[in-house]
């Protein structure tokens, strides 16, 4: 008998706008793999119930988005360490007879940084803006590559704090007016928060106040080049967007579940990017 077609999904709740069908499928047919990967829209009511019958309904495990992540690390039987530290689940699969969560964040925006602005690790003191899921992704990434000073800026102070406390020594909490004077020594500034996307064109922060060899990135991919990274090139400093992030955590899913590790490469970047411009 034939071996059944692997298959494997991201849901969340919209989805009709994610990438992930399109980074996987194109790794699918790369690795010549009989498998599938769709989206599917889950209410917030009927998470629980999907995740109750992946197995019986042939599926290896999958991709969870907002608003599913917190829920999924609720629901799993068991969780990577990843996963734990950072409070959230994006990646599911089965393994020793029950459903595991997994965080791939983290690896996402580390790699994302290592391809394009290498030794960031090394870079000096880290000013996170936002105190969202995304940030603690962010936050647990920096301190496994041994950023010590790591400086979370959030409007609602009592979000940072929570973090502060979350993570620990080395991370300290801001209200944003203290924003400039954190970027005077920084080396890295990173936006996690939904400023610079499509219709809310805000500065999250002004580059001009950072030094000669800080870094810019920000995680927001669409669109490509946000205000942010606009303004950091304008200054003459090293920018890195979001999209490497979301294509870097696809890839430890798609091994779990189709048993290839899959690499990142420009034709992937260039199918994707091609797929963000709006369609006339």
């Amino acid at each position: 008998m034939a071996e059944a077609t692997k298959k494997a999904f991201v849901t969340g709740h919209p989805i009709k706008h994610s990438r992930s069908p399109r980074i996987h499928g194109h790794w699918l047919a790369k690795h010549g793999i009989d498998g599938s990967y769709q989206a599917i829209d889950v209410a917030p009511r009927d998470f629980a119930e999907f995740l109750a019958t992946l197995q019986a309904n042939g599926y290896r495990g999958g991709n969870v988005t907002i608003p599913h992540k917190e829920a999924a690390f609720a629901l799993v039987d068991r969780r990577d360490q990843a996963a734990e530290e950072i409070g959230a689940v994006n990646t599911l699969w089965f393994e020793d007879g029950g459903l595991w969560g997994g965080n791939t964040d983290d690896h996402g925006f580390a790699a994302n940084l290592d391809e394009h602005a290498p030794g960031w690790a090394n870079n000096g003191p880290a000013v996170v803006l936002g105190a969202g899921g995304a940030s603690r992704a962010i936050i647990h990434a920096l301190k496994q590559r041994g950023v010590r000073d790591i400086r979370i800026v959030n409007r609602t102070l009592a979000r940072a704090e929570e973090l502060r406390h979350r993570f620990g020594a080395g991370v300290s909490a801001h209200a944003m007016a203290a924003a400039d004077e954190l970027l005077g020594d920084a080396g890295l500034l990173v936006n996690t928060t939904a400023l610079g996307m499509h219709g809310n064109e805000t500065l999250s922060a002004d580059p001009t106040r950072l030094p000669d060899h800080a870094i810019v990135t920000d995680i927001v991919y669409v669109p490509l080049e946000t205000p942010l990274l606009a303004a950091a090139r304008a200054r003459g400093l090293r920018t890195v967007d979001g999209l490497g992030m979301l294509l870097h955590q696809a890839a430890p899913g798609f091994e779990r579940w189709f048993g290839v590790r899959p690499r990142v490469t420009a034709e992937l970047r260039s199918l994707v990017v091609a797929d963000l411009v709006p369609k006339a």
